[in-house]
């Protein structure tokens, strides 16, 4: 009778232990499923930011050109040079 209540306890806690691990290993899958997540949405962002950094660090090359400036008083200042003959669009 003694060998027969022990052999239940052995199973009482070796189905608990078993139960204990299929939890904490789900819940470690999950963990890890989330930071992979934010793994790949922090990569992405990172790429961007260098993208961006590329374009400004080339137009920062680009600012004391005479061609840049040129460009942008033509464009967002709507200078011309002298005698030069501008048309305008007015279909936009």
């Amino acid at each position: 009778m003694n060998i027969f209540k022990i052999n239940k306890i052995m199973n009482l806690i070796l189905i608990v232990f078993v139960i204990y691990s299929i939890f904490t290993f789900v819940n470690q899958q999950t963990k890890l499923n989330s930071y992979n997540k934010d793994i790949s949405y922090y990569s992405a962002q990172i790429e961007e930011l260098n993208e961006k950094k590329e374009e400004l660090i080339a137009t920062q090359e680009n600012v004391n050109s005479k061609k840049y400036i040129e460009e942008v008083a033509r464009e967002k200042l709507d200078m011309y040079l002298p005698n030069e003959t501008v048309f305008i669009d007015i279909s936009k």
